[in-house]
């Protein structure tokens, strides 16, 4: 199917896929702008769980303050060439990030950063309120995996929802950053202050 240069342009505008990219999904799709959008974001997801491993050796120190002064973040978040760090997209990106930092006071970014010893004591903690609540061993073997995950919803700031949009997490919004801009992005580290502490 031929598809016009019109329909090609309002998907790249949409999608920030490259013409050649938005031309083929829109012949795979018959045209229809909608389930191009969906076939891109797909093909771009699978190929940014492909950059995962690269190394992010570029990036920015962002800093943010918030509203009054009384609180900000300052987050290092890495790619891998200064073409993207330079991008404001990457800027904003960054921007964002720092603001669900500043809004939800994540501990770390990841569950894999958690001190296992952290993660062995909240385990304990969940199990004994099962027990007190009267569940079985193999009840509190079932259900503890789910409450771990909404601990580290919680404390993590990957596995926290989107302040803009609950239906994603922090980490969906850097997938989607990584299939954008093709090529790897990761959170270095951050700091939260606020005035009086915590």
């Amino acid at each position: 199917m031929a598809v016009s240069s019109e329909l090609i342009k309002d998907l790249r505008e949409r999608t920030g896929a490259g013409m050649m990219d938005c031309k083929k999904a829109l012949e795979e799709n018959g045209g229809d702008v909608e389930k191009s959008v969906t076939y891109l974001r797909e093909k771009g997801l699978a190929k940014a769980a492909k950059r995962a491993g690269r190394e992010t050796g570029e990036g920015k120190v962002i800093a943010y303050i918030h509203g009054t002064g009384k609180t900000g973040v300052l987050l290092e978040l890495n790619c891998e060439t200064d073409f993207v760090a330079n991008n404001e997209a990457f800027e904003a990106l960054g921007k964002e990030i720092a603001l669900q930092i500043t809004a939800m006071s994540p501990l770390y970014i990841s569950e894999e950063s958690i001190p296992k010893e952290e993660i062995e004591n909240e385990s304990n903690i969940q199990k004994a309120l099962l027990e007190k609540e009267g569940k079985k061993p193999d009840q509190i073997e079932k259900i503890l995996p789910g409450k771990l995950k909404k601990y580290y919803e919680e404390i993590c700031l990957l596995h926290q929802k989107s302040i803009r949009d609950n239906s994603k997490t922090v980490n969906d919004l850097l997938q989607e950053a990584i299939a954008k801009f093709g090529e790897n992005i990761t959170v270095g580290r951050f700091s939260r202050f606020q005035v009086g502490g915590q």
